[in-house]
């Protein structure tokens, strides 16, 4: 593991070793942000396990495999990656319609399709991706935790609602009293110990699904390897290591921005295949980053290190193999308050203040809200993040075209008439900067002085020569002066090359 990729919380300067080792503090908050997650996980790894409809065993083989394998080769630290929801709903048709085998298949070249866009350097797309998609891409996360945990608070028995309550206010008032253990776990065991002290009747994590008695054992998917299996893969294989890069980008990129530490986003994507591809030679389902549980990890437990994120992976086949019976008593009111506060807690509340939208420029708002309109619509935050972003970039386009302007001034002898043409051209202005010009004009030389503009496209040089053209047509001498470098250099190399101007 390279120390250049590990935050400032797991490299004291000027030592590789990690603070966990000589910081007994640090090391506790680590063990206990893994404790935490890990019963996170387990309900969410049998219900991901049954929308993609495997045994739930296989979701949370996955996530132990994903989360001990990220630890050490992702380029995150303390971000959580799992089975998940969206990575579900992408590979469900092929186990539904193929078979198991196609599915485990589908996941390891998955991983190594991930391995390759890594490599091939998509990580940098991240940078293209606007504020206002990233604010949406919160608030429609924190909606969509919000939803997930309806179900749970429906149709079920009158208790778990004070048990729910109870839940929160342990969460909000316990780091009042002390903060060496992080709240939701004290909240989860104390509820754990009244319902069943009690014997109060609610749901628990084990009417979700029987927990695995054993440990995975790695082996070959049950396919026959012929190109036949590959052509059935290969688009399941495909949507999944999209969605996954994007979900584990942006998740990374909100790390990022909550700790103030920078991570290798390349290293992110190669580790994410890597993860990926170990998870299907041990029979898992796969995953990507896992946005809830990276929240509790980070901002309610504030774990900051590799760490944290092996030991959610290791706790959770512990809890489940040796402790099966205890964790199976756990109410799932107990988990639903943990996830309830930290949809609250992901929220950006400042966002949606009556004063930031009163100062936001219309655009960013309306980016923001198509982002999460698509997010909660779909489902599918990879979705939303790319619609968001095309709304953002026409946003942009519609507002700088119009920063384009053309003023005339012609010499007092009436020979000469020169354009000062201002503003970026790009497809978006050009196309209305043909209108802008006096072809009628009696000068007999016309000059286009692009000194304050920047041509950026083959649109913007078509322009300029069908400007060029209607002059020349009349008898009219055109020179253009003022270009910079690259602007001289499209021009010289588009201008009289492209079909249709005039």
């Amino acid at each position: 593991m390279s120390s250049s990729a590990l935050s400032p919380a797991a490299r004291p300067r000027g030592s590789r070793r990690p603070t966990w080792l000589s910081d007994p503090k640090v090391l506790r908050t680590e063990v206990l942000a893994g404790l935490v997650v890990a019963l996170a996980l387990i309900p969410e790894a049998i219900s991901f396990s049954i929308i993609a409809g495997v045994d739930p065993a296989i979701g949370l083989f996955a996530s132990f495999t994903m989360a001990v394998t990220i630890a050490v080769v992702g380029g995150r630290p303390a971000m959580i990656s799992a089975a998940t929801g969206a990575v579900a709903l992408v590979i469900a048709p092929l186990n539904r319609e193929h078979g198991f085998g196609h599915l485990v298949a589908a996941v390891i070249l998955a991983g190594v399709i991930q391995i390759a866009l890594g490599a091939l350097g998509v990580a940098k797309l991240m940078r293209f991706v606007p504020r206002s998609v990233m604010v949406g891409f919160v608030n429609s996360l924190a909606i969509l935790i919000f939803m997930a945990q309806v179900p749970e608070m429906t149709d079920v028995p009158w208790p778990v609602y004070p048990l729910l309550a109870a839940g929160l206010a342990l969460m909000v008032f316990f780091p009042r009293i002390s903060k060496a253990v992080p709240a939701p776990l004290v909240s989860i065991v104390i509820l754990t110990v009244v319902t069943v002290a009690a014997g109060i009747a609610v749901p628990t994590v084990g009417d979700k699904g029987d927990l695995p008695s054993a440990l995975p054992v790695p082996g070959l998917p049950d396919v026959p390897f012929t190109l036949d299996t590959l052509a059935t893969i290969a688009p399941y294989a495909l949507a999944m290591a999209l969605v996954g890069l994007m979900e584990s980008l942006m998740t990374a990129k909100l790390v990022d921005d909550i700790t103030d530490t920078p991570s290798s986003k390349t290293r992110e994507s190669v580790g994410q295949g890597v993860a990926n591809i170990v998870t299907g030679f041990f029979g898992g389902m796969g995953g990507c980053a896992m946005i809830g549980q990276t929240m509790i990890n980070v901002k309610v437990s504030g774990a900051r290190t590799r760490l944290s994120t092996f030991l959610a992976g290791a706790f959770l086949m512990v809890l489940c193999v040796v402790f099966g019976p205890v964790v199976s008593d756990i109410p799932m009111a107990a988990l639903v308050a943990v996830m309830v506060m930290v949809s609250v807690a992901t929220f950006d509340w400042h966002s949606i203040a009556p004063k930031t939208l009163r100062r936001m420029p219309a655009g960013e708002i309306t980016v923001m809200v198509v982002t999460v309109v698509c997010v909660v619509t779909t489902h599918n935050l990879a979705i939303g993040v790319v619609v968001g972003s095309v709304t953002a970039m026409v946003v942009f386009a519609k507002r700088v075209a119009h920063l384009a302007d053309v003023t005339a001034v012609t010499d007092p002898d009436g020979t000469t008439v020169v354009y000062r043409v201002t503003g970026e051209l790009f497809f978006a202005s050009s196309n209305e900067l043909v209108g802008r010009f006096d072809y009628s004009t009696e000068a007999d030389r016309v000059v286009l002085d692009l000194s304050a503009a920047h041509v950026w496209d083959a649109s913007s040089v078509a322009a300029l020569d069908a400007i060029e053209n209607k002059y020349v047509q009349r008898g009219k001498t055109v020179e253009i002066t003022g270009l910079d470098e690259p602007s001289a250099r499209i021009h010289k190399t588009l201008s009289g090359e492209l079909a249709g101007n005039g």
